[in-house]
């Protein structure tokens, strides 16, 4: 199934993509740079309205990316795996116990999903 093709998914996609992998590597950095170097861990600490304000970046970005390409291919594969991947964000921002896990979770789904689409998308166009 071929629709129109909007113009700038492949942006929408590349930063939807990029903050994902961002997210990802904050959360998996940060811990690591705190426990290596105590000194910086009171100026590396983040507030948690910055994890709430790059969800809010992240998430209608992906799912413009990804809704896009559901109309162009028609499968729905990658928002299975993208949706889930934002669900797990959210989540993470109310069990900061598990923010890690969850966000790196989250964030290898989003990962997936978006790489899936950008697969499908170009499959169409050929």
């Amino acid at each position: 199934m071929s629709g129109p093709r909007a113009p700038g998914i492949d942006l929408a996609e590349s930063a939807a993509v990029t903050a994902s992998l961002l997210c990802m590597v904050h959360c998996l950095a940060l811990p690591l740079a705190i426990a290596l170097l105590p000194a910086l861990a009171g100026v590396l600490t983040l507030p948690e309205s910055f994890h709430a304000g790059i969800l809010l970046f992240a998430a209608p970005t992906a799912l413009f990316a990804l809704a896009t390409g559901w109309r162009q291919h028609g499968r729905a594969t990658p928002l299975l795996l993208g949706a889930p991947g934002i669900a797990l964000l959210g989540i993470a921002l109310l069990l900061p116990a598990h923010e890690t896990g969850l966000t790196v979770a989250g964030s290898l789904l989003l990962v997936a999903g978006h790489l899936r689409n950008w697969s499908l998308r170009h499959a169409t166009r050929g």
